[in-house]
């Protein structure tokens, strides 16, 4: 390197790996995987099955949830010395709840060159066979492990007219399909998917109802790992927007605008965010 001249940095390859089937991987994704300097991989045991599989030697390092902190200056620092290193979770695209967020966010205050390797999703996959309409979607994660916490998001959502995705485990499958059955109506459109792209793939799609049932009657079926997929609220028509507000016009006397839109909506179907809009601006008179 000449005098005076500095080094110019690494990229960070911000890598989707298979969510079951090592087939499922592109040919970019393996060509990244094998050059650069260092692979920082949610659990390298995991990963290394993947990494043997297709004959990539590269270094690994851990970084989770509980290391993702004290691993930053060490990756940012190998970028900087003009090395590259590939962030990859145990299954999928990085960051969608999974780690890696805290080094992105790094690595972009640090002025590096991110660069996105993009495949595999149990998001894209769930919904492009759930049967639900994919046009607008919302993503929620993991609902929380205690019921009150699970029951209370829940409920915030029930006006939400965009479908609605989930991942839950096979330890909260059965609270999780129940308590959505008892908030959002046992009637709401739902498709499971179970162990997507593995050998015990399956769909149960139906109502609420139906699919706890379908469920129910498989003895393997809260087994794995699931994603959830909830049809949106229909449309609040006028009339359920006028019956909202009249409700909000009695219950502003008594609770707050956020209180009175949440209990409106769930007593007249119309949307919570149309109700609250109405109570700020009656509450602004």
């Amino acid at each position: 390197m000449k005098p005076g001249k500095t080094e110019k940095p690494g990229k960070l390859y911000v890598v989707a790996t298979p969510i079951g089937n090592l087939s499922d991987i592109t040919n970019r994704a393996i060509e990244t995987l094998a050059s650069v300097k260092l692979i920082a991989a949610e659990d390298t045991r995991h990963s290394k099955i993947l990494l043997q599989h297709y004959g990539i030697n590269t270094a690994m390092i851990s970084l989770h949830e509980h290391n993702e902190a004290s691993r930053i200056k060490k990756i940012i620092g190998i970028l900087q010395t003009g090395s590259s290193v590939a962030l990859i979770s145990d299954a999928g695209t990085p960051l969608i709840s999974d780690p890696g967020c805290r080094l992105v966010i790094a690595a972009h205050e640090a002025g590096m060159q991110l660069v996105p390797v993009p495949g595999p999703s149990a998001i894209s996959a769930m919904l492009s066979v759930a049967g639900q309409s994919v046009e607008r979607f919302c993503f929620e994660g993991f609902l929380p492990s205690k019921p009150p916490a699970r029951r209370k998001q829940l409920e915030s959502l029930v006006s939400e007219d965009r479908t609605l995705v989930f991942y839950e485990s096979s330890h909260r499958i059965r609270d999780s399909l129940n308590d959505m059955k008892n908030i959002f109506g046992s009637s709401r459109g739902c498709t499971v998917g179970r162990e997507l792209t593995k050998r015990y793939e399956s769909l149960y799609r139906g109502t609420l109802d139906e699919v706890i049932l379908q469920m129910e009657q498989n003895l393997h079926s809260v087994r794995g790992e699931f994603v959830v997929v909830i049809a949106g609220a229909v449309t609040s028509s006028d009339d359920s927007v006028e019956k909202g507000r009249s409700i909000m016009d009695v219950l502003l006397t008594e609770l707050s605008v956020s209180q009175a839109a949440s209990l409106a909506a769930r007593l007249s179907g119309a949307r919570k965010k149309v109700l609250y809009e109405y109570g700020l601006s009656k509450k602004g008179t």
